[in-house]
């Protein structure tokens, strides 16, 4: 008897699992570095899951090292599992626009440089493409940068997962140089700007 109520639980917390699996939806951004990126986005409310990787380009399967040379098409970039009864695909797309160091710049973000680091939202949608349309819009129209929002709208097609080593990133390696000057103080320009946003014990400091 205790054998089956004990299978019947694993039975039903695999089924509870799979049902919240269910309820997340997800969002698709690339944004210069993906380190701070993944950090950051992991810290905002309602999002649940935050992974590295590659999407954009025409390359399968591609790795970092081909990536970075600019040639592969792909861009680095976070695939976000959020609960959408928490958050809203616009209030992602916000933090995506809100967070960059300059939201008009090409192909990059702060010292990162090339068409790997430019901006892209990958909607899945007719909705999320008109949303994020719609907001680039009334951002360009609004006067709030000198320049036009730079970043790409086009449909999702594939993700890749980086490699381990680029997981979690800025957590597992605090003290690394480019951590240090570029991306804690990137996130923390946005967390202290939008302290609303973030979840209780994931402000930095």
């Amino acid at each position: 008897m205790k054998k089956l109520i004990y299978i019947l639980t694993l039975a039903l917390c695999s089924e509870y699992a799979n049902a919240q699996e269910r309820h997340l939806s997800e969002a698709t951004f690339a944004s210069g570095c993906f380190w701070h990126e993944q950090a950051l986005f992991q810290s905002v409310r309602g999002v649940d899951t935050v992974i590295s990787g590659y999407a954009g380009g025409t390359t399968a399967n591609p790795t970092y090292e081909q990536v970075e040379t600019g040639t592969t098409g792909h861009a680095e970039t976070v695939n976000i599992k959020y609960d959408s009864t928490k958050i809203s695909y616009l209030d992602l797309l916000k933090v995506f626009i809100e967070s960059e160091e300059d939201p008009t710049q090409i192909d990059g973000q702060g010292p990162d440089k090339g068409q790997q680091y430019r901006s892209i939202i990958f909607y899945r949608n007719k909705v999320e493409k008109a949303q994020a349309e719609n907001y680039i819009l009334k951002l360009n129209k609004s006067g709030k940068y000198k320049g036009t929002i730079s970043a790409q709208i086009v449909p999702f097609t594939k993700f890749y997962k980086a490699e381990e080593y680029h997981q979690d990133y800025v957590s597992h390696n605090p003290t690394n140089g480019y951590v240090q000057t570029v991306s804690i103080p990137a996130i923390k320009k946005y967390q202290h700007g939008h302290p609303g946003m973030i979840k209780d014990g994931r402000m930095l400091k």
